[in-house]
């Protein structure tokens, strides 16, 4: 399989505490700064890069929220993958979009 091949990882993080938007925000800044494309949905936010580098901003919205203050938090990962890469984002999604 090629390193490089392009992902989508689906993240959700659901902290375990009244207040969790501020903490939801910052998982998705930890996304932000990895510098690969996402894009924030009402119930997730999907990443599309590497297959590494995509499972380490995944990882880091996990960990911010622990970082935030957390407690307790359950992420929920999703991974598009195939040998060759998989489809980006827009090509999931142009048809939807026109």
């Amino acid at each position: 399989m090629a390193e490089d091949r392009i992902v989508n990882i689906g993240v959700q993080v659901l902290p375990l505490t009244e207040d969790a938007l501020p903490i939801v925000d910052r998982a998705i800044a930890a996304i932000a700064a990895s510098g690969l494309r996402y894009e924030v949905g009402p119930l997730e936010t999907t990443i599309e890069g590497p297959f590494e580098a995509a499972w380490e901003a995944a990882k880091a919205a996990h960990l911010a929220c622990i970082e935030a203050g957390a407690k307790h938090v359950v992420t929920l990962i999703k991974v598009a993958d195939g040998a060759g890469g998989g489809m980006t984002i827009d090509e999931k999604t142009a048809k939807y979009r026109a």
